[in-house]
């Protein structure tokens, strides 16, 4: 269970305290698919920073009783001069993972060959994304973030992604951000949106989108 109780993210900014987040209350089950509804600057890739543990809280608890993955192919967390397999060694060990049970796969997922073991800033953002995508599959989670619906590589790669992610780990709980509809209604159980701070919860898909609909009507 991942739990979110009373949860506000506020930023300091030129013009004063900009809340982003106000007063969220969430919970997360074992294999419960959300998504996650908002307009750009919503406060959408806040939501999942927090839950992934990225960022704290202003204020409000969150608890997290199972093991959440960082937003899927976020790259940004890179060492540069690092290779990318000293990268995914470090990850492993902030995890607790197994660096030599897990670099077979990241070896053939990516699709890097050498340049697997040259630095990170050599490396194309698809590269980058490639890479962060296999390190993501490699360590387990109970729970992963999908800050919008990965789109790594040509048609192929994508397709491979997808049935790694939603196939081999249909059982995993997931929250997922999309501004395309089909992925939250094919995916997620439900959803909620999230409009000037606020997360209004709805008990499926459909009943979201038709209020984000009218309310941006």
């Amino acid at each position: 269970m991942i739990e979110l109780h009373n949860v506000t993210k506020s930023y300091k900014t030129r013009n004063g305290k900009r809340t982003v987040l106000d007063r969220i209350d969430l919970k997360i089950g074992r294999g419960e698919k959300v998504g996650i509804l908002g307009k750009n600057g919503s406060g959408k890739s806040t939501l999942i920073r927090l839950i992934g543990g990225s960022e704290l809280p202003s204020s409000g608890q969150l608890r997290r009783a199972m093991s959440v993955s960082w937003p899927l192919a976020f790259a940004g967390g890179f060492q540069g001069s690092l290779t990318g397999l000293d990268n995914f060694r470090f990850v492993c060990r902030v995890y607790g993972a197994s660096y030599e049970k897990g670099l077979p796969f990241v070896e053939e997922f990516s699709e890097l060959g050498a340049y697997l073991r040259e630095p990170v800033k050599k490396y194309s953002s698809g590269m980058r994304a490639r890479l962060a995508f296999a390190m993501s599959m490699a360590v387990e989670f109970d729970c992963f973030l999908i800050d919008e619906v990965v789109a790594v590589g040509d048609s192929r790669f994508h397709e491979k992604c997808s049935r790694e992610l939603f196939e081999r780990r249909r059982d995993r709980a997931m929250v997922m951000v999309s501004h395309d509809a089909h992925n939250i209604r094919e995916r997620c159980d439900r959803a909620c949106v999230l409009i000037d701070g606020k997360l209004t919860q709805f008990p499926d898909t459909d009943s979201a989108f038709e209020f984000y609909n009218n309310w941006y009507a």
